[in-house]
Parts: structure tokens; C-alpha cells; sequence
């Protein structure tokens, strides 16, 4: 064990932190994610709740380290890799702490996976609404560093548009609780929402005119959020900059109404640019989800796995697959 490595692990441990691990194989497991990028960490540690948190965060400033957050490692960007200490909340804070079908909220922690909290309010006829491709396993905490999306963002938006507070941990160790403040502006979030508040003056121009122009405009950080006329809402701003700003020990998030029942429209066009055209045609018919698909993408499907691979699809070069919602099955039919 190096000497970094010992003075990390060493600090964690008198910071009451109480699952760290140093292992070379431990390191080697946290060095990927689904991306193509390999780098190992120092150390990782498995926080039970905020205050272990707040712990792994004092150590690391201690000793210099960089802190990763982590949930299930299923960023194919390379955002649950880093060279310092990686904090997995995927082990123990996991969970959904408690559901309001009247407000239609959940008060969730980081680590829980998005499909949990789907299941947990389903009892209720509500859903979390994004569903990036990952949501059987994707967490909570990753979806509100990247601002995840998913085919139903068309329906129910993206993380930003879904998060009514978040409990968070800056760097410094303060803690924040983000939420919309509205009227009362920025400044009722303390130094922090007064320097952030100077920060948007100084640029209202910008911001205006640049920030937010499209729907999945969601690289970077969304100033726009911050603006008075957008409600002053820090957890949205907070919503996709992937942990460099704070750590999020627990959500409060928006439920959606689940549709009772859903129908797909496959719809066939001459190639894609042409099916991408038509896509301003099928908006106003308020589909749930809409995608769009190559015919190479389907002709490599074929190639490797067999005609039987592909099912029957509309005559064309490119298709929409555009799903509908109804009351009953007739009626979502009906949609498609």
C-alpha cells in the first residue's frame, strides 16, 4: 500500500467511516464503468448514511484526495471513475425513506435504483418519470448527476424537471438543502445562494439568451434554473453537474401517474432524415415516448443473429417508434 493510499484509508477510518477498502482488487472492480475509461482509485468507501459522508468528505480534504460518487457504474461517459476516493452508495443507502401519494412525491436516498422507486409507488398508480435505458439498475443519484432522460423524457421530462429538493454535502462540508425558493430569491439559500445569486446579475444576458433553448439542453451547468423568473430553483440547477458542486445524501422527487395502459405505432419512412422530419407531424398527437431507428442499424441485427432477429417492421429505410397512453387498451390503441 502506497503512501497516499495509507494516508486515505488511514484517515477514513479515524473519521469513523466504517467500510473502506484498499485492496488491489477492490480498486481494480471501481476502476471501469460502462465507459471505455480505466482509472483505478485510491480507495472506496461505503457510506451508511450522511454523516458517514460527511466523514469521507473531511478525510479526503485532509489528505488532498479527489472524491467520485458512485451508484451503480452504469455511465458510459466515465463519470463513476476517479483517481481518489470513490464513494459507492449503491451498498447501503439505497432506499426509498418515504412516499407521498397526495403530493405525489418520494423522499429517496441516492443509492436506490430508479426501477425501486418506481415499484414503491406503483401501489399508488405513480411512477418516476425518466427511464434512461439503464432503469432496472441505473440509481437515483446518478439520474440527478446527469440529468438522465430516457425515451419517455417526451412525457415526463428530464431529472431536472422531476426533483423538488435535494439534501446535499458541498465540499467544504456545509449542509444545503436545495430546493425552489422562488420570491425570495437565492439569497434566502444563505453565502452560498448569494454568491450564486451574484454570479446570475453578472450574467443575466447570457443566461437568458444562451441557457436552456432546447428541452435536452443538459450539458453543463443550467444556469437558467437560478433565474427569478424560473423560480430560483437550486436543486434543478444542481440537477446534472455530476457531483462537483455537492453530494447528494437524499432526493425528493416528483411522482408521475402511470398510464393505465400503453400501445406502439411503428411507422415506416423512406430513411431516417425523412422519419426525422416527421417527427414535428407526431408531436401533437402527445405520444409517451418517441424514437427513431436506421435500417443499418437493422440490417447489422439481421447480419449477426438471423432474419428471425428482426421482427416484421413497415416497409422503409428508417422508422418511429412512437408509444401512446390511454385509460384501457382500446383507447391507447385508439392513439397509436
Amino acid at each position: 500500500m502506497g503512501k497516499d493510499q495509507q494516508a486515505l484509508v488511514e484517515a477514513l477510518t479515524r473519521a469513523g467511516v466504517t467500510e473502506v477498502d484498499g485492496s488491489t482488487r477492490r480498486r481494480a472492480e471501481y476502476s471501469s464503468d460502462a465507459s471505455n475509461y480505466r482509472v483505478v482509485p485510491t480507495a472506496v468507501a461505503y457510506p451508511r448514511d450522511a454523516d458517514e459522508v460527511a466523514a469521507a468528505l473531511a478525510a479526503a480534504r485532509d489528505v488532498g484526495a479527489s472524491v467520485t460518487a458512485r451508484g451503480a457504474g452504469t455511465s458510459i461517459a466515465g463519470n463513476a471513475v476517479g483517481p481518489g476516493l470513490v464513494l459507492d452508495f449503491s451498498r447501503h443507502m439505497d432506499r426509498v425513506l418515504s412516499l407521498d401519494p397526495a403530493a405525489r412525491t418520494a423522499l429517496v436516498q441516492p443509492g436506490v435504483v430508479l426501477d425501486a422507486v418506481t415499484a414503491a409507488a406503483a401501489a399508488h398508480g405513480l411512477r418516476f418519470g425518466p427511464d434512461p435505458s439503464t432503469h432496472s439498475r441505473a440509481t437515483i443519484g446518478g439520474a440527478i448527476g446527469n440529468n438522465a432522460c430516457g425515451s419517455r423524457a417526451l412525457r415526463y421530462g428530464r431529472t431536472a424537471d422531476n426533483v423538488v429538493a435535494l439534501d446535499l454535502l458541498t465540499s467544504s462540508g456545509e449542509r444545503l438543502t436545495a430546493r425552489r425558493f422562488g420570491r425570495d430569491g437565492l439569497a434566502a439559500a444563505g453565502p452560498l445562494g448569494k454568491a450564486l445569486d451574484q454570479v446570475v446579475h453578472a450574467n443575466l444576458g447570457l443566461i437568458r439568451t444562451e441557457f436552456g433553448r432546447f428541452t435536452r439542453q443538459v450539458s453543463g451547468y443550467s444556469l437558467e434554473h437560478l433565474l427569478t423568473e424560473n423560480g430560483a430553483d437550486l436543486a434543478r440547477f444542481l440537477v446534472g453537474t455530476e457531483g462537483t458542486l455537492g453530494l447528494v445524501t437524499a432526493a425528493t422527487v416528483e411522482l408521475v401517474e402511470a398510464p393505465a395502459a400503453v400501445a406502439l405505432a411503428v411507422l415506416g419512412y423512406e430513411d431516417i432524415f425523412t422519419a426525422a422530419e416527421a417527427v414535428a407531424a407526431v408531436r401533437p398527437h402527445a405520444p409517451v415516448a418517441l424514437e427513431g431507428m436506421d435500417a443499418q442499424m437493422v440490417d447489422v441485427l439481421r447480419a449477426r443473429r438471423g432474419a428471425a432477429a428482426v421482427p416484421d417492421l413497415p416497409r422503409g429505410g428508417g422508422w418511429l417508434f412512437v408509444e401512446t397512453a390511454g385509460a384501457t387498451e382500446a383507447e391507447a390503441v385508439a392513439a397509436a
